[in-house]
């Protein structure tokens, strides 16, 4: 792995060293007791601190207050650490596989529920749909498991859809849905159908959707009183929603899309914005050709930034800890096609340049902020857990 840069310095580490509001038993894994080696940023040197490797195609992780992390991989596992030790078993009950992303409840503590997405691929009966389940974790076993949502039919493979979920400040739960080709003018219907088509809101494809925490219809939905629109939709004219993050401050929903070649997007979603794709981006087909020349069209919602050439943009995570002092307000976006955590300098609500933390390590799917204050970066083909400590 070469994230470590030449300039790298070694320290021995002691809990001194991380003196902060959390207390050494609050901590999700026990601090290093080996030497580590310094990464000079711009603003804040820090430690990679590997956790864990050879995991399989893990895709997201949750923090319980217990000190429990729950991990899913996409075979179908959801793994379980307690106090820093991965369990010999993943979690009992109906786990389905392709898993994709998962988060708790806004008030766990209280009903203990807990969200994932999987994708259900296609039968000789039927196709293929993203979908939205909960339950509950008691012991070791997944309980009162229930299907809240499915997004579909699809005829891709599972390779092409990524999930991502989340709950805003009032309680909706948004959950992005993929699609895998863009829309060839010349094609018919059924054609468009197959394929999907991210500004046809009577298909899910390309949309983010939102839903009341058990899986209803939020009555005020943007489309919900047109009979041309599916009415879960809350933003459409996306490709592939990767990464979606609650901004702490300002309650905006953040969230990354995959282009094709170039044209990588962050975006905040609007209450039933178009983000454009295909017929508005900065991202060419795949042959180097255009997909159209209009990188903005009234009517859709530019990005915030855009990335060319592709970085296959993930997980997202603002940083709001006194861990990190200098990146505090600044975006931490996971790179898939660059293998790096990529650095978004935030300046007055503005973008203003990139910075490139570690690179190596892997096809990096998803960034979280523990509630124990630290960084923690996964890698899906490396399987790896990784912990970023301030230096």
């Amino acid at each position: 792995m070469n994230f470590i840069k030449s300039l790298a310095l070694p320290v021995v580490l002691t809990l001194g060293t991380f003196a902060c509001s959390s207390e050494p038993d609050e901590l999700y894994f026990p601090l290093p007791s080996h030497e580590l080696e310094v990464v000079r940023s711009q603003s804040q040197s820090f430690m990679v601190d590997t956790l864990f490797s050879g995991l399989n195609r893990p895709y997201s992780m949750a923090f319980l207050p217990d000190s429990t992390v729950l991990i899913t991989e996409r075979e179908g596992k959801l793994l379980r650490v307690r106090k820093g030790e991965l369990q010999d078993e993943p979690v009992k009950g109906v786990i389905d596989a392709e898993l994709r992303d998962i988060i708790l409840h806004p008030q766990y503590e209280e009903n203990g529920w807990i969200y994932m997405t999987y994708y259900l691929e296609q039968t000789e009966e039927d196709g293929a749909y993203t979908v939205l389940s909960r339950g509950r974790l008691e012991g070791d076993t997944w309980i009162d498991n229930e299907v809240l949502f499915s997004a579909g039919p699809f005829s891709n493979g599972a390779n092409w859809y990524s999930s991502r979920i989340l709950f805003d400040k009032e309680g909706y739960i948004y959950m992005t849905v993929g699609q895998r080709h863009k829309w060839p003018r010349e094609v018919g219907r059924a054609q468009r159908e197959s394929w999907g088509y991210a500004q046809d809101l009577s298909l899910y494809q390309g949309s983010t959707v939102r839903l009341l925490d058990d899986g209803r219809i939020p009555p005020d939905n943007p489309f919900v009183d047109r009979t041309d629109a599916l009415p879960e939709i809350y933003s459409y004219g996306h490709r592939q929603n990767q990464g979606l993050v609650l901004h702490p401050e300002t309650g905006e929903i953040w969230a990354t899309e995959h282009g094709e070649m170039g044209g990588d997007e962050l975006n905040i979603l609007r209450y039933g914005g178009n983000y454009g794709w295909p017929i508005a981006t900065h991202s060419l087909n795949y042959d180097g050709t255009y997909i159209t020349r209009d990188t903005l069209l009234e009517g859709t919602e530019p990005p915030v930034h855009h990335w060319t050439p592709a970085i296959a943009p993930s997980g997202l995570e603002f940083v709001y800890s006194d861990r990190y002092p200098g990146w505090e307000g600044d975006l931490l976006v996971a790179s898939m096609i660059q293998g790096m955590v990529n650095r978004c300098v935030i300046q007055n609500g503005r973008i203003v340049r990139d910075e490139k933390l570690i690179q190596g390590v892997g096809r990096v799917r998803t960034i979280k902020l523990a509630p124990d204050g630290f960084l923690y970066v996964l890698t899906e083909d490396t399987g790896l857990i990784l912990r970023l400590l301030p230096a």
